[in-house]
């Protein structure tokens, strides 16, 4: 009976190395230096993410895409007026930024606002200190934002129709991790803690050395 139960324990402890054997092969095989480190596949995969773009920098320049992601760059989307969910998400994206910077990865932190009519440069540049004094916020017209929200497929709603003031807004928490190119490989829910994310987003960028 013993000699049964460790012949089966060996099986299925065979069974799982060549389980994780073969995707790691097929990784390789698949010529994509990023594969092994991808987690949940998108329809339309990652490559469908992302758009051009020029906005305003909490500093009062107008920025680029390609200047903003001139390294690999965790981007959240929310505003400043959230009362929880968005301090929390932008603390937890700059502790992963910190961990990875402790390992040598120079990876950044940029905030992009999805409430545009009160979250001038100024108060996003108030915001952003709060986190990090390397995070990148971001805030453009009505116009701008909404063409940058889309390229993403950001889903937001401002709850302003009664309150011009106090809002609240609707919006995705993902945060994404964008390559320098402006190329979006992956995506993280708020669920996810720092230390994984750090763990994942240090493979890309081991991945593209």
């Amino acid at each position: 009976m013993a000699d049964r139960r460790i012949l089966l324990i060996g099986s299925v402890a065979a069974l799982a190395l060549l389980g994780t054997g073969g995707a790691w092969l097929a990784a390789r095989q698949s010529g994509d230096p990023l594969a092994e480190c991808q987690g949940s596949a998108v329809a339309g995969g990652m490559d469908s993410f992302g758009t051009d773009f020029t906005l305003t920098r909490q500093d009062g320049q107008r920025v680029t895409a390609d200047q903003v992601f001139d390294k690999p760059s965790l981007l959240y989307f929310g505003y400043t007026f959230c009362p929880d969910v968005c301090p929390m998400d932008s603390a937890r994206n700059a502790e992963a930024a910190t961990l990875l910077q402790e390992q040598g990865k120079d990876v950044q932190t940029v905030f992009v606002t999805v409430d545009p009519k009160r979250d001038t440069p100024e108060v996003v540049a108030d915001f952003t200190s709060l986190f990090s004094d390397d995070m990148v916020g971001l805030t453009g017209s009505e116009e701008e934002i909404a063409a940058v929200n889309k390229g993403w497929r950001n889903y937001y709603k401002a709850n302003d129709e009664e309150d011009q003031e106090y809002y609240l807004v609707d919006h995705m928490t993902n945060t994404y991790l964008v390559m320098p190119g402006n190329r979006t490989v992956a995506f993280f829910g708020r669920d996810t803690p720092p230390e994984v994310m750090a763990e994942r987003v240090g493979c890309f960028v081991d991945a593209l050395g």
